[in-house]
């Protein structure tokens, strides 16, 4: 049998070169994989956690979320993809797990502290975003996944998923399979500052940008701070551009002259961005293709999140028919 997994993004924005060299790269190689079932969510009711006050921006960002994941090559033929609100079993599995779960296993998260300190500038302070652990529990469960990829960074994220699955299924039964982690590789992708590459920060190289615009985030990205002229030596271990070379140059030799006149300096930071712009250029032609050619196509893009919820929906019933048997509830037609 597949093993089933379902991976989500939330819509708040266009995404990076770090989306796409970390969780989508491998979304594509499981979907590639015969022997997984994928189910690949744009999480609405997320987004809704941080951007209630502007849910206006929300349908236009998955529409964005959408065309990126179809120009990196994720394929509604390969793949189920859908919108998380298309499938309303979301929502009610979420309420259903939410009767289980303890208030002490959301407020010790640790991404929930994190997050309330470090973000300043939303009210965040609301039931939902409290308990989005759930709601991303029900994600998950709904389709009964048997794996979930993750970064390492990530995994203890999915624990408080495996933590209600088992609560619940010792309250009702064996309804849920508790799902593994499936490590996944998460190369360092760094923003133009140098910090982790996101879209809070500003920082990000979006997938949509044209040449001209991630040229020019390129060309202005910070180097190592030791080389201060183009003669002074530097080291390529601390220099963000670097860090991007070693995830899209697969070019050994080349990386090697570069790495060396780095350490000797013999050639500037300029000369080692444009040899980075050719490799990322060539990566991102055919993706700027593809999404160029889906822009251009909304009854088509209206069609793949139509089908994937109705395929999204026949499972996501039959979970919740047996959820709604284990609770003991009256049967429903």
């Amino acid at each position: 049998m597949k093993l089933r997994t379902f991976s989500g993004m939330r819509p708040t924005g266009k995404l990076h070169l770090g989306h796409m060299a970390g969780a989508l790269s491998n979304w594509i190689k499981l979907q590639e994989d015969p022997g997984y079932d994928c189910f690949y969510g744009i999480v609405d009711w997320h987004a809704m956690m941080s951007d209630y006050a502007n849910s206006s921006v929300i349908k236009g960002n998955c529409r964005e979320v959408l065309l990126d994941w179809l120009a990196v090559g994720l394929d509604p033929e390969k793949s189920t993809i859908f919108v998380q609100s298309h499938v309303p079993e979301h929502a009610e599995l979420s309420l259903a797990l939410g009767m289980v779960t303890p208030l002490g296993w959301l407020q010790r998260n640790p991404t929930y502290k994190e997050q309330i300190l470090n973000i300043q500038n939303k009210d965040l302070s609301t039931f939902g975003f409290l308990g989005y652990p759930v709601l991303m529990a029900a994600d998950i469960l709904l389709y009964r996944s048997s794996v979930v990829p993750v970064g390492e960074d990530q995994s203890a994220h999915l624990e408080i998923t495996r933590e209600i699955a088992r609560r619940f299924n010792n309250f009702y039964g064996e309804v849920f399979p508790e799902p593994d982690i499936l490590l996944t590789p998460t190369p360092k992708v760094p923003g133009t500052d140098g910090r982790k590459m996101s879209k809070s920060y500003g920082n990000s190289i979006n997938i949509a940008d044209t040449e001209k615009e991630m040229w020019n985030k390129l060309r202005t990205m910070m180097t190592d701070p030791a080389r201060e002229r183009k003669t002074d030596p530097g080291d390529p271990d601390k220099c963000p551009v670097w860090d991007i070379h070693k995830v899209f140059n697969h070019d050994e030799d080349e990386k090697a002259d570069l790495a060396s006149g780095c350490r000797t300096g013999s050639i500037g930071c300029v000369q080692c961005k444009k040899a980075l712009k050719e490799h990322v250029v060539s990566m991102m032609s055919p993706i700027w293709e593809r999404r160029a050619y889906y822009e251009s196509r909304q009854e088509t893009l209206d069609d793949i999140l139509w089908n994937g919820a109705d395929k999204a929906r026949v499972v996501a019933r039959e979970t919740m028919d047996a959820v709604l048997e284990g609770i003991g509830f009256v049967p429903r037609r």
